[in-house]
């Protein structure tokens, strides 16, 4: 595939509510939006890193020096011989910056199955048409506030409920939750890295509340601790951060750290190394759901599409874009009963509103191949 140029486009975009989670409060989706031009099409994706360094060692101007001054020229290495499958293996040498990586991957990804006329889920592996939709509650003032926006969640039709709880936040909010709406609703919690193994008889009182799952409870490089943790608690632990690659994925199984895995395909370097995960977890019996990070509509139709595949069993992070944005980059994805259509489309299956990102765009980029 012969590409042109690719473009960085650096917008931001206000929430409709704040989200905070145990890492901070955004009031904003700031984010850098890669377009691959080539002959015959345009590929887009969207950078997960946030602006500050607090969910990962990742953050959003390193991303885009790093594609800018080391990523972007090995690409142009490869010539016309570059394709996706091929990205992961070129940048090989540059240590690290998975996320970088992966918004890279993926424009390009999009660029070349819109030449071929496939679509982002027919190339995955999708089997669904839709996906369940789960949405994640971010830690609030008061118990009130909390619960009137679950009753909102689940009177808009959400199938899952995602509280983020830290140390301070975390049985009441459950124990309200589960006496106001009873037990019938699917709940689970996600600690984002917030405790301790010394925390774990704490953590054993939500046993009782019949969770889905407990969210990646302990530090990210701590898979001894969770194994230690899964024999001390009855809630199954999934694992989020520490699941950088399949590799991972397979030593947390073996280890018996998790019982479920959280996809993140930015996280992992890309959704062809998310497949991989979802593979190995299927290959060894472990459900994965899509996680997110609070992506706009580019980002959420590629994600969409990899919750299609036959292991993702559980709702995943993929909420309509009226959970976070009054106005997308792209036509709405609107939440049908429940779920979310998997876009058929060639490549994500959506279009960019260019009239949105020109208004949004603080910045752009543009290198030549």
């Amino acid at each position: 595939m012969k590409i042109e140029n690719i473009e960085l486009h650096r917008v931001c975009m206000p929430l409709v509510s704040p989200f905070r989670t145990s890492f901070g409060t955004a009031t904003e989706r700031e984010t850098t939006l890669v377009r691959v031009v080539t002959a015959e099409a345009e590929g887009w994706a969207e950078c997960a890193a946030e602006p500050d360094p607090l969910y990962s060692s990742e953050f959003l101007d390193g991303c885009d020096l790093v594609m800018r001054d080391h990523l972007i020229p090995r690409l142009k290495m490869l010539g016309d011989r570059l394709t996706a499958e091929h990205v992961a293996t070129a940048l090989a040498p540059v240590k690290g910056h998975p996320m970088a990586k992966a918004v890279l991957e993926t424009a390009i990804l999009d660029a070349q199955l819109k030449e071929s006329g496939v679509s982002f889920g027919g190339y995955l592996g999708a089997v669904h048409e839709q996906v369940p939709a789960g949405v994640s509650v971010g830690i609030m003032d008061s118990i009130d506030e909390m619960l009137d926006a679950v009753a909102g969640y689940l009177a808009e039709g959400y199938l899952r409920i995602k509280l983020k709880i830290e140390p301070g936040w975390d049985i009441a909010p459950v124990r309200a939750v589960r006496e106001r709406f009873g037990d019938e609703v699917l709940l689970q919690v996600d600690a984002n890295t917030a405790y301790t193994l010394a925390d774990a008889r704490h953590l054993a009182r939500l046993d009782p509340f019949d969770l889905l799952l407990v969210e990646q409870p302990l530090a990210e490089d701590d898979i001894l601790g969770h194994a230690q943790l899964a024999k001390l608690i009855k809630t199954p632990i999934c694992l989020d951060e520490s699941i950088e690659s399949a590799r991972d994925a397979a030593a947390a199984i073996t280890l018996g750290a998790c019982s479920v895995i959280n996809v993140k395909p930015a996280r992992v370097g890309g959704y062809l190394e998310a497949r991989r995960i979802h593979d190995v977890a299927a290959a060894h019996g472990v459900p994965v759901w899509c996680g997110g990070m609070l992506e706009t509509g580019v980002g959420r139709a590629a994600n969409v599409a990899l919750a299609g595949l036959p292991n993702f069993v559980l709702p995943g992070d993929t909420s309509a874009s009226s959970r976070y944005y009054s106005q997308d980059l792209t036509e709405p994805f609107v939440l049908e009963e429940g779920h979310l259509r998997v876009p058929r489309g060639p490549g994500i299956g959506v279009d960019i509103l260019p009239d949105v990102l020109a208004e949004l765009t603080s910045s752009t980029t543009s290198v030549r191949f």
